[in-house]
């Protein structure tokens, strides 16, 4: 709607995980090396973890994307609410796309365990990454999945995997420390700082389209109190100033009150709710 007023090819803060939207502060650059190092260094097992809205996904996506079309066979579970037979089944169907129903747990392991020989002797590595795992409620699903990394050579872990949540992950595996010493390698996401949060704006409307800023300084300054740095609530809260600019037909750069009017807007609508 507002795309064409202020001379953009698309909309820049839509909150969906587009990978070409990804902004690369220190601290994202660096779960993204982890996250390489884990894989391609065969560790077995990584732990990625951040609040709500910090960027986790995207920077898994940006992973994954790197990975896709190359020797790895990857199971993403996004919506890990599963007992472990229902999680078994489901990782088992993403690597070999057949459906095993109504399979004992000990017929799903065997067949899991011939999915990893088949990758193995075919040069192929295996690869399963559970997004929003801190959503497990059977303790029972995270201790199947420490019994998957049992499945190695001597010399090798047969499969890599990624457990990737809110903070609140971090306490549910302080409950499983059996699972947790195998998580060697780990990262923790933070909100962006102001000057990041000024360079993530103007990165993503660049990517867009926009030659020049949008947002006045004072603005900005506001977006980032508002935000604390979440780029999910930057997204949001940007866009909706972009739509009343729009609405309001003012000049760019949006100012300090045009923030201050969507903010307002926001609050009582959550005081509504």
């Amino acid at each position: 709607m507002y795309t064409e007023y202020f001379h953009l090819t698309e909309k820049p803060f839509d909150l969906t995980p587009d990978p070409r939207y990804v902004y690369y502060s220190k601290a994202h650059e660096e779960a993204l090396l982890r996250l390489f190092y884990t894989v391609i260094d065969n560790k077995g097992a990584m732990l990625l973890t951040g609040l709500y809205g910090c960027g986790k996904t995207v920077i898994s996506r940006v992973f994954l994307n790197e990975l896709t079309g190359s020797k790895y066979e990857i199971a993403l579970i996004t919506n890990p609410r599963l007992n472990s037979n229902e999680l078994l089944s489901e990782i088992i169907y993403q690597l070999s796309n057949e459906l095993h129903p109504n399979k004992t747990k000990g017929e799903l392991l065997r067949i899991f365990n011939d999915i990893l020989i088949s990758n193995l002797n075919m040069n192929k590595e295996t690869l399963i990454v559970i997004d929003e795992a801190q959503s497990i409620e059977d303790l029972g699903t995270f201790e199947e999945l420490r019994l998957l990394l049992n499945y190695q050579q001597n010399d090798r872990f047969l499969l890599s995997l990624i457990l990737i949540g809110q903070t609140e992950l971090r306490r549910r595996l302080k409950q499983l420390p059996q699972l947790r010493q195998r998580l060697l390698i780990e990262y923790h996401l933070d909100p962006l700082d102001e000057n990041d949060t000024n360079s993530y704006i103007e990165h993503r409307l660049a990517i867009a389209g926009s030659k020049k800023s949008l947002f006045s300084e004072n603005a900005k300054k506001i977006i980032y109190q508002y935000s604390k740095g979440i780029p999910r609530v930057i997204n949001g809260i940007c866009d909706m100033a972009l739509l009343e600019g729009f609405i309001q037909k003012v000049k760019i750069p949006l100012n300090d009150e045009i923030m201050k009017k969507v903010i307002r807007d926001s609050q009582l609508e959550e005081s509504r709710t």
